[in-house]
């Protein structure tokens, strides 16, 4: 999710979005709320989506807004949507949802009216969702906006609440030996915002989940985790080949 860089944005509008944040964040479930995550072996999920936008070269505020749904255990496409859209809302740190997810929100309603039988069961959001500077990112925003399962996947970590790419970061990456491997993410409230996953064998950078909606961090780990055949969990790398 390569992101514009950023503009200038009056203070109203900053404090309009903190008040809406802190207004969408009292309606997070950030526990199993699914009658498929309390079955053995998740019998009844049958359908992951992923989502994400792309941006075009060039910096018009051009983007690709991408869906996906697989199928699971499996992990076969069974449904792409990539529509071009204009992305006018400007980036800022830690607002990123106001400029991407209206147009994920589309394309899941899309999806409702025109096949509503391949309605994902549960979103992976390439970014985060509790681990935020206000514990609202965009998979939280997204999740509450479409009343949907949704899971954070992001590549980097945020740095929030003493969360830095330090020494003792980098021993725990280390420590990741094999696909599976976790550490938690324990900022210095105390707080654990989040999970270090190793997607794979084949590569030592790991993932960095949280919960965005409805769904516990446990359960998001394990879900991750079926999901990876590489590193990026199937339903986001699938995203984001369409988007290419």
């Amino acid at each position: 999710m390569a992101e514009m860089g950023p503009k200038a944005v009056p203070a109203a509008t900053l404090r309009r979005w903190e008040c809406e944040q802190a207004r969408l964040r009292a309606a997070v479930v950030p526990e199993d709320t699914e009658r498929w995550q309390r079955e053995p072996g998740w019998a009844g999920l049958q359908r992951v989506g992923g989502v994400d936008l792309s941006y075009v070269k060039g910096g018009d505020g051009s983007a690709c807004a991408s869906l996906v749904v697989l199928g699971y255990p499996g992990l076969e496409v069974l449904y792409e949507d990539c529509r071009m859209v204009t992305v006018s809302a400007p980036y800022v740190a830690g607002f990123l949802a106001f400029r991407e997810v209206p147009f994920m929100v589309e394309a899941v309603e899309r999806l409702q009216r025109e096949q509503p039988g391949l309605r994902p069961q549960v979103l992976l959001v390439d970014g985060n969702g509790l681990l935020h500077q206000r514990g609202f990112g965009v998979a939280c925003h997204l999740g509450v906006l479409t009343d949907l399962p949704c899971v954070g996947v992001a590549k980097n970590l945020l740095h929030v609440d003493g969360l830095m790419k330090d020494e003792l970061h980098k021993e725990q990456i280390r420590s990741l030996q094999k696909k599976g491997d976790t550490f938690p993410l324990t900022g210095t409230s105390g707080a654990v915002l989040g999970m270090a996953l190793r997607g794979c064998n084949n590569s030592s950078k790991p993932l960095y989940i949280s919960v965005g909606h409805r769904i516990c961090l446990e359960t998001a780990v394990r879900l991750v985790k079926s999901c990876c055949k590489y590193r990026i969990p199937e339903p986001i790398r699938q995203v984001e080949k369409q988007g290419s």
